[in-house]
């Protein structure tokens, strides 16, 4: 892999977001606090056809990563001219080196309007024209998992890439090994800081290390400590802004359910982000 520079990744980020600024400042000075806690380096998925150019030219501007896809929750917009978009998207920017991944796409089985059978149908379709597509221009992808891990596995056995990342895992850990056999990394983030997810919290605690990366998915998915429940909500408490600066705490939390050095799970999630996402590697290379 030669020679690159430990630092936190955060391997899932939607700097993008509305929530951080139609014009970009806020994401930009919360990008710039991330950088000065030890954030390297981050993945900023586009979720459809209109980010693609956005996710492009913000990663270029802070000196992060991207990856192009159609988010399932985008679906039930998408058309296959965004399909044929996002191919020529891949091929047009092939040789930049920002460009790590096919993603977000995947499957989401949580939200009702997107389980009729009409729309599983409509998903799968989606999900695997754009398995199809890291296939033909060689990338890993960036996967949503969210009550689908079984299908989102079925189709990547039909359709296997270059492994990639399953974002945000809450599954088993049956389903959890299943991902790591076709070559995926899992995803861990704000949803780990929380005492009562037990189950997720023993699978940070017991899976290998070499499972393991973390994210954000900031503006989303706060970690607990910038929570607020709907009655705190209710009496005027805001809910705290998540963003890739809380990335070095969540991963103190998951050193912390591991036993071992803040440090050390820094150098090892580092090195399992480069397995992952092989294209980081040249932006972490040092001299």
């Amino acid at each position: 892999m030669g020679s690159y520079t430990v630092m936190w990744i955060d391997t899932h980020c939607h700097l993008d977001a509305p929530e951080l600024g139609a014009d970009h400042a806020l994401a930009l000075d919360l990008r710039q606090r991330a950088a000065t806690l030890g954030v390297g380096l981050c993945v900023i998925p586009a979720v459809q056809r209109a980010n693609f150019d956005t996710v492009r030219q913000l990663a270029h501007r802070t000196g992060d990563a991207y990856a192009l896809g159609i988010h399932p929750l985008c679906v039930p917009q998408a058309t296959e001219a965004d399909l044929e978009a996002l191919d020529a998207a891949l091929g047009a920017h092939s040789d930049d080196p920002r460009l790590v991944a096919v993603g977000e796409i995947g499957l989401d089985f949580f939200v009702p309007a997107l389980c009729t059978p009409g729309m599983r149908e409509r998903q799968a379709f989606f999900y695997r024209a754009q398995l199809r597509l890291a296939r033909t221009h060689a990338l890993p992808v960036i996967v949503h998992v969210r009550r689908s891990a079984d299908q989102l596995l079925k189709h990547l056995r039909e359709l296997p890439t270059d492994g990639g990342i399953a974002h945000a895992f809450n599954g088993s850990e049956q389903q959890a090994q299943a991902f790591l056999e076709l070559g995926f990394k899992l995803g861990f983030g704000g949803a780990v800081t929380f005492e009562p997810a037990r189950q997720l919290r023993r699978l940070a605690a017991g899976l290998p290390l070499s499972a393991l990366v973390l994210e954000t998915d900031a503006p989303d998915i706060p970690p607990q400590w910038l929570y607020a429940t709907a009655a705190e909500r209710a009496a005027g408490q805001a809910q705290g802004l998540n963003s890739p600066a809380e990335l070095p705490r969540i991963g103190e939390v998951v050193a912390g359910l591991r036993s071992m050095a803040t440090d050390a799970l820094m150098q090892a999630t580092t090195a399992n982000a480069l397995t992952a996402l092989p294209r980081l590697a040249a932006l972490l290379a040092t001299p």
